[in-house]
């Protein structure tokens, strides 16, 4: 058979029906009845024949149609079909370009939301938060396959680089999870590149620890603490309410009412809330319910707290914290640290280094590490044990907590020798020396009098404070004393009183007045204005002339006392006239008058204003200037009244 030449295949014209042209070995180019010219490979596979496409003539040449011939030759000699070869070799572009490593990254975030809880600053937030700035803008876009080791140690060194330490470690696992995950899912990937990362990875600094107090810088803290900004309180208590409970920011900032039983003193946090009880449920795969909650005894100085700031509580609040402008959010995250720092305690304290001050302080102290770490929810090292610490020692927990916010008192009141004295440890059933025994002093006050004993606790602990004398302190700021009445009051009681007078039934308007005295109201004006009537009269309102002196004797009464004080104005007047008097048997003037005693009676109005009119400077220093104001008035009204 004699090969084909170039001049042969591109002289090949269209015919009735489809031909071949064959060449050497299997190849031909085969011609379509609408001149499409296209290369075919027949081959024997298991006994049959195949044919294979290899190209159109003449995007594909004659001599790269033998190429392809020869390649596909050389896969039968090795017993490999290569109709099936191509098959696979395009199903894995089409692989390549599905499985990206960002389309791989999405799928695995997606199964982890499914055990990893939202959260600002949640493992699945950090997650989206470093991928997006580490790692997918230089790995996204490529193939999942085509990933090797020397691109991801890339992209850790140059976390390292800005000595982000911690980062490139969550990385590196992450990343060791993410091709583990693909190479469950992913066709035809067999190698984990992210393997072994760890054996090439920068060694971190010493850790720095979250930073704490010891137990003799309490005292200055506690007194700052106190004096704290008095408009935010709430921020003052849950500081004061982390270092009397030892539980975690977080779990103070998602406090919510329902979680306080005051009646017993405890504070029982949910295990979802708790950090350690939720590496624990995913870790095992137990659901909330098979977890008990995290227990945690109040002293009386915590419950005083709780029991404050859940009297302060709003509707719209649901948390015992709450943001400051929207009373639906709890406090920020940075709220209780700020206000360390504004303390003057930046890189002294944090709210997570008070965890590590009140242990320490506490094993110091003497307590056992078993009750000090059920009560900061730390995890039990012993693996072989499933019970749950921080459910258990709950009373003896309580003693210990009562006795810490009593210690704490102590401090702030700068007994530090007294709040740093050790425990006595006592072992039932050993018995004490009688001089020891005497040496064993009381509880420290009357805290853990209050506080139920330790049962089926082989320990028994006592501080030694004998001879101490405490006092409990209020955490909680006293309650607002009443703001002393001003002045301005009793200017407005005396203007009530005016305008309650001249507005009575018994202050009759002129033109009524005149009617019911049979004048008119020109005669009226005339004798108001000659002095021969009393009348009264506010602001803008008008005159009013009491009704009594419609009776003679009365108006006689009080013309005789208009006459006798010129001076005096009509309210001086017509208070001297109504208001009882000692010297008339505690009866006002005018109900008292009779012909016989007109006289003696404006002598006992006289005189005896002259009397209760005592010098100023006898009034007491808290005499409301209105109140002078009327004494003076009514010394000058007496003085002007010429008694005959």
């Amino acid at each position: 058979m004699m090969a084909l030449s170039d001049l042969t295949v591109r002289q090949a014209r269209a015919a009735r029906k489809t031909y071949n042209l064959p060449d050497t070995d299997g190849l031909g180019l085969v011609v379509t009845p609408t001149g499409g010219k296209s290369w075919h490979l027949r081959y024997y596979w298991l006994g049959k024949q195949k044919r294979i496409s290899l190209g159109n003539y003449p995007e594909v040449s004659l001599r790269e149609a033998r190429t392809l011939r020869d390649d596909a030759r050389a896969l039968l000699a090795k017993g490999i079909n290569p109709h099936i070869d191509r098959k696979q070799k395009r199903h894995a572009v089409k692989l390549a370009s599905d499985y990206t490593f960002k389309a791989v990254f999405d799928t695995w975030v997606e199964r982890r939301r499914k055990e990893l809880k939202e959260g600002r600053n949640s493992t699945l937030s950090q997650i989206l938060r470093i991928f997006d700035k580490d790692v997918l803008p230089t790995l996204g876009k490529t193939s999942i396959y085509d990933i090797r080791r020397p691109q991801l140690l890339g992209v850790l060194a140059r976390i390292e680089e800005r000595r982000a330490f911690t980062t490139a470690e969550k990385v590196r696992t992450w990343l060791g999870q993410l091709f583990r995950y693909a190479l469950v899912i992913v066709e035809g990937l067999e190698v984990n590149p992210a393997s072994d990362l760890d054996v090439v990875a920068a060694p971190k600094p010493p850790v720095a620890h979250n930073p704490f107090l010891h137990l003799h810088e309490l005292p200055a803290f506690l007194q700052k603490l106190r004096r704290y900004d008095a408009r935010d309180v709430q921020t003052q208590l849950g500081i004061r309410l982390l270092i009397l409970t030892g539980v975690r920011t977080g779990e103070l900032r998602l406090a919510t009412p329902d979680q306080f039983d005051l009646d017993r003193g405890l504070w029982i946090i949910p295990p979802q809330i708790v950090k350690q009880l939720q590496d624990e449920m995913r870790k095992a795969g137990k659901r909330p319910q098979d977890v008990p909650p995290y227990i945690v005894p109040l002293s009386i100085q915590a419950i005083e707290i709780v029991r404050y700031l859940l009297e302060e509580m709003r509707p719209a609040q649901r948390h015992l914290l709450t943001h400051r402008s929207e009373l639906k959010k709890r406090i920020s995250e940075n709220t209780l640290n700020g206000a360390l720092k504004r303390m003057g305690y930046a890189d002294q304290l944090t709210g997570h280094g008070i965890r590590d001050t009140i242990s320490t302080a506490l094993n110091e102290i003497g307590y056992p590490k078993i009750w000090v770490d059920a009560q900061l929810s730390h995890s039990d090292p012993n693996k072989v044990s499933s019970a749950y610490n921080h459910a258990k020692y709950v009373e003896p927990r309580r003693r210990m907590m009562q006795d810490w916010a009593d210690r704490l008192d102590l401090l702030e009141q700068g007994q530090v020798e007294a709040a740093s004295a050790h425990l006595t440890i006592r072992i039932d059933g050993v018995p004490v020396m009688a001089d020891e025994e005497a040496a064993v002093p009381t509880v420290m006050g009357t805290a853990a009098a209050a506080v139920p004993p330790v049962v089926a606790t082989p320990i028994v602990v006592t501080p030694n404070t004998s001879g101490v004398t405490f006092q409990r302190l209020s955490p909680v700021p006293p309650p607002p004393m009443p703001a002393p009445e001003p002045e301005v009051l009793a200017i407005q009681r005396e203007r009530e009183e005016m305008l309650a007078i001249y507005e009575s039934p018994s202050s009759l308007p002129v033109p009524l007045f005149a009617k019911l005295a049979g004048k008119s109201k020109d005669q009226i004006n005339r004798e108001l204005k000659a002095g021969k009537l009393l009348s009264i009269s506010l602001g803008n309102r008008g005159q009013r002339v009491p009704d009594w002196q419609l009776r003679p004797l009365k108006h006689k009464l009080a013309q005789v006392l208009i006459k006798q004080c010129p001076e005096a104005d009509s309210w001086a007047l017509y208070r001297m006239l109504t208001q009882p008097h000692p010297d008339l048997g505690d009866r006002a003037a005018i109900d008292v008058v009779t012909p016989t005693n007109l006289g003696a009676i404006v002598r006992a109005i006289a005189h005896g204003h002259q009397r209760e009119d005592a010098p100023e400077a006898e009034l007491p220093k808290s005499t409301p200037e209105p109140v002078r104001q009327s004494v003076r008035r009514l010394v000058y009204s007496a003085a002007m009244c010429e008694v005959v």
